[in-house]
């Protein structure tokens, strides 16, 4: 047995609990561009960018997490966010606005970044920024 951890051959999958799979699902593929992986039952496995995002129906605790329950954020609260670096942040907004993407505001300059935020379909945060130098 060994004591490395991580290794490798591991990969991280950031899972997000949303209120239909089927929404959410063509959201991720048609306007954020992420790649279809696999689908089983009512969960989507998708890769972006070098990461897994895994698709989820909210539900009661199991046996495996008991007392948790898997619940879709709320449009107003966010307690995680995914950041998008990118070249060019008004380039990238204007292809995700094309694709449906709402943003929250316009690309705003803070001197250091260029940064704006995206919401998915049920409320999970995305941001795109650009470092400025």
């Amino acid at each position: 047995m060994t004591d490395s951890f991580p290794t490798s051959d591991m990969a991280l999958t950031s899972i997000l609990v949303v209120a239909d799979a089927s929404v959410s699902a063509r959201w991720y593929k048609d306007v954020l561009g992420a790649e279809l992986h696999r689908k089983y039952g009512t969960s989507a496995v998708f890769s972006f960018n070098g990461s897994w995002l895994l698709l989820v129906e909210g539900g009661p605790p199991t046996p495996d997490k008991p007392h948790i329950e898997y619940v879709p954020p709320t449009p107003t609260r966010a307690s995680h966010s995914f950041t998008i670096r990118v070249a060019d942040c008004e380039a990238a907004h204007a292809v995700l606005t094309s694709r449906g993407a709402v943003f929250l505001t316009p690309p705003h300059d803070w001197g250091a970044e260029i940064r704006c935020f995206f919401p998915d379909p049920d409320g999970h945060l995305w941001e795109i920024s650009q470092l400025v130098d």
